[in-house]
């Protein structure tokens, strides 16, 4: 059963999904394409606004796959599927980035490159690409940043 705060919107090609319980707010979307990611807008996806393979490479670069999509044509989405499975024997764990942590302004730090998180009994919580951590101390997704500095008015 779909969680019913998921959303999907559709164009043609694509649908996107958005989770918004993945969500840590990375800004990612819409500094990239604001035209298809704008917050201030509802629905705040449009998925005309702009092509299909921006929407894809935008969609790629969400952090937590709080953003997927899946093609609408069965046969695309079986190659796509059989292409995802191929990369993942691709990768090698020895391909190690270096990581960086940025201060944003009045908001989370920003963590980026290959890394993992564990909780404090030494159990992974997740392996990333890019995470934001909370400093304002509100977040309902502690230790990761779900937006709620906005609201509080966090400034540091």
């Amino acid at each position: 059963m779909m969680d019913p705060d998921n959303r999907e919107y559709k164009n043609e090609d694509i649908t996107v999904s958005w989770k918004p319980g993945y969500c840590i707010h990375a800004t990612t979307c819409y500094r990239e394409l604001i035209e298809v990611f704008n917050p201030r807008k509802r629905p705040w996806v449009n998925m005309e606004g702009a092509p299909t393979e921006r929407i894809i490479e935008i969609v790629k670069k969400c952090p937590t796959r709080a953003l997927t999509y899946k093609w609408n044509d069965r046969e695309k989405e079986r190659q796509f599927e059989e292409e995802a499975d191929q990369s993942v024997y691709e990768e090698k764990d020895e391909d190690k980035e270096a990581v960086s942590i940025q201060v944003m302004k009045d908001g989370p730090l920003v963590v980026q490159g290959k890394f993992e998180i564990y909780d404090s009994d030494g159990n992974q919580l997740r392996s990333m690409s890019m995470t934001s951590f909370c400093r304002c101390g509100h977040s309902r997704s502690m230790p990761f940043c779900d937006g709620t500095h906005r609201k509080v008015g966090f400034n540091k």
